[in-house]
């Protein structure tokens, strides 16, 4: 049974990798400079100081060159090559000479780092991770933590509300047959992508905020849940350390 779904789950992040591979934007709700500063407004307000930030899954840098004023230091890290282009290059535009990049992923980033921090952060991450990597990441990380610091992990995909919105229960103009419609669309897709291995759902898991709590309080941190401001169907979690003893 656990083998199976090994080699399902295998199969999601490989499609995950091909998706990801040319991609060249993060997949804002709007790609328009005004809102990606307002979004990056509100994390800064949660990610709450620190002198040293770590981005894991930059993707394109639109977050991370805001970031960049509030930090004396920051490394933003992604695995797709295309995406790190993009970063680059804003920060080339932007003149952010405090930030660096590294092309890794969720494995491999942890040899690849030279130094702890005060925060490390990830925005709409969690959904490509299934909670055992959800785990390894929040231990490794917690290596990697200054004292004091906090892991941030913004735009979780919340099953609770993600449901209601992917059926337009949230839009402006929602009424019954347009629900009943996304309703009917939404079984077709489930059903294509059971039929050719692929996920059923492109933005991939909704991981409920208890697992998340349940993770952070293993390896001794205590978290706080907030909703996010611009989407209605995900949360941050904001975890820091209960004591400033590491786990071994």
């Amino acid at each position: 049974m656990f083998g199976g779904y090994e080699k399902n789950v295998s199969k999601q992040k490989d499609f995950w990798i091909e998706f990801f591979a040319n991609r060249r934007d993060g997949g804002h709700r709007s790609s328009s400079e005004e809102f990606i500063s307002m979004e990056a407004k509100e994390k800064l307000f949660h990610l709450d100081g620190g002198k040293t930030l770590l981005d894991f899954g930059c993707g394109a840098g639109e977050l991370l060159i805001y970031y960049a004023p509030g930090y004396e230091k920051l490394v933003g890290v992604d695995f797709s090559a295309s995406m790190l282009d993009e970063a680059s290059k804003r920060v080339r535009e932007r003149k952010c000479g405090n930030v660096s990049l590294i092309q890794a992923d969720d494995k491999t980033v942890w040899d690849k780092l030279e130094s702890s921090f005060d925060r490390i952060t990830a925005a709409g991450v969690l959904q490509y991770l299934t909670l055992k990597e959800i785990d390894s990441f929040v231990f490794n990380a917690s290596n990697y933590l200054n004292n004091g610091g906090k892991i941030v992990l913004f735009d979780i995909l919340d099953p609770r509300l993600y449901p209601l919105w992917k059926i337009g229960l949230f839009s402006e103009d929602a009424d019954i047959w347009k629900i009943l419609r996304k309703i009917g669309f939404e079984l077709k897709v489930i059903l294509s992508a059971s039929l050719n291995n692929r996920p059923k759902d492109i933005l991939g898991f909704a991981h409920n905020p208890g697992t998340i709590k349940k993770v952070a309080n293993k390896y001794g941190f205590e978290t706080i849940f907030v909703q996010s401001m611009y989407y209605e169907y995900k949360y941050h979690a904001i975890i820091s350390r209960i004591s400033e003893a590491k786990p071994q």
